[in-house]
């Protein structure tokens, strides 16, 4: 059941889009004293990464280590990637070249505050200088908190919020084995507060790494169920940024790009785990997705999965899968024209349709592609209960995420969602 019948009309558009505007023209030299008149700001912020992207790309991780000044990295992991030999082969390359690195795995999924800390200990006991992430969103989220302690210090869930890294964090290069959370290259660290039972988003511009080094050979060791996971989160990344109010002309152009990429390739992955084109082609997505989002923002999709990951220890793009589908018809009946764009980029017919029409089939489409992943229909199904409602919904108000989604939310609203959702 939808929130409300049909689309709503508004006179406020969240972002200005430069495309085709012809209200404006060029001006000369301005004046810069205090009675200046000040002129119209549009502006686009883009900040992203040096990217080594490619297969056997891993290879370079030595070389970038060393371009930031490495003597001793302290490598970032988790067991999974030890086992799967990925740890052995870039410690190797970084021994290749002179360094000494110093290895530390103790990461889970969603990475937990007393984590941080603990990897933080060990930083600071071995001398390490440069950190490099080999791993997974959680596994990169924990090096960012890492470095947050290791030159600003106190707690790490006294970061939650936006600039609240004020410190330069050591040198970073980040290997992503996943194709979808597309923290390698964001300004995002997301970390569980193991006491209250959700997740904190810490935003700085600080956490961007230096280096992002992509090789799709890293995605075929991925479980199905990380591979469908972390898919789908690129795609929500790829259609939050795109409708953000933060959203500008760099930004779209690899939002949809994303989400073609994600549409066409996504279910081939699953079925051919090593097919190339396929893996490069989601490998790019990913990245693409994360360029996009950590410029542009994201929106309420995120704001609640984090509420439900915090609560649940469950995985944040399954959590997406399930919601995605039910904030794209709540957010497009503010804004449908934003949607119909990115329904034409998943490959959706748009001739003649109405927006909201567009965007009521990308909703579907996501979920027919959730349910090709093997995603549950219901958040119930992962352990939501009708008594978690009221909570999630507040603390899903305080979320950085909310604050660029493209259509106001309030306590009553998402409630209504979760409950649709479950």
């Amino acid at each position: 059941m939808a929130l409300i019948p049909g689309p709503v009309v508004t006179d406020r558009e969240p972002s200005a889009d430069w495309s085709g505007d012809q209200r404006w023209e060029l001006a000369g030299p301005q004046p810069t004293g205090a009675e200046a008149a000040p002129q119209p700001a549009r502006l686009a912020k883009f900040h992203v990464p040096e990217i080594v992207f490619g297969p056997g790309s891993l290879a370079e991780i030595g070389h970038c280590a060393l371009r930031l000044g490495g003597r001793r990295p302290f490598l970032v992991t988790d067991p999974g990637l030890i086992e799967a030999g990925w740890v052995e082969e870039a410690a190797g390359h970084l021994r290749r070249v002179g360094l000494r690195p110093v290895i530390w795995h103790d990461v889970t999924p969603n990475p937990k505050d007393h984590e941080v800390e603990a990897g933080f200990g060990r930083y600071v006991e071995s001398g390490c200088d440069v950190i490099v992430g080999v791993g997974g969103g959680s596994v990169i989220d924990a090096a960012k908190g890492v470095a947050i302690l290791a030159s600003n210090g106190g707690h790490i869930l006294g970061y939650e919020g936006v600039d609240r890294v004020v410190q330069p964090i050591p040198p970073t290069v980040m290997v992503p084995s996943t194709s979808g959370t597309g923290a390698d290259v964001s300004q995002f660290a997301v970390i569980t507060d193991t006491t209250q039972h959700i997740k904190i988003t810490i935003v700085s511009r600080t956490l961007v790494p230096e280096i992002s080094v992509i090789d799709p050979r890293l995605l075929t060791t991925m479980p199905d169920w990380l591979n469908a996971a972390t898919g789908l989160d690129a795609l929500t990344h790829a259609i939050e940024a795109f409708v953000s109010r933060a959203h500008n002309p760099l930004t779209d152009i690899h939002a949809l790009h994303a989400v073609e990429l994600i549409t066409r390739n996504l279910v081939r992955t699953r079925i051919q785990p090593k097919d190339f084109g396929a893996r490069l082609a989601m490998a790019q997505a990913s990245l693409e997705a994360g360029m996009a989002f950590t410029n542009a923002i994201l929106g309420a999709t995120h704001a609640m999965s984090h509420q439900v990951g915090g609560l649940l220890d469950a995985p944040h793009g399954v959590v997406n899968g399930v919601l995605l589908p039910h904030v794209i018809r709540f957010n497009a009946q503010a804004w449908p024209e934003r949607f119909a764009a990115l329904g034409a980029a998943a490959g959706i017919p748009t001739d003649g349709v109405p927006p909201y029409e567009v965007a009521l089939q990308l909703a579907d489409l996501v979920r027919a592609l959730a349910d090709d992943l093997g995603v549950p229909k219901g958040l119930a199904s992962l352990g939501v209960a009708e008594s978690d409602v009221s909570v999630l919904a507040r603390t899903t108000l305080k979320d950085a995420c909310m604050a660029t989604n493209p259509r106001d939310i309030d306590r009553h609203a998402a409630e209504t969602l979760f409950r649709e959702a479950l």
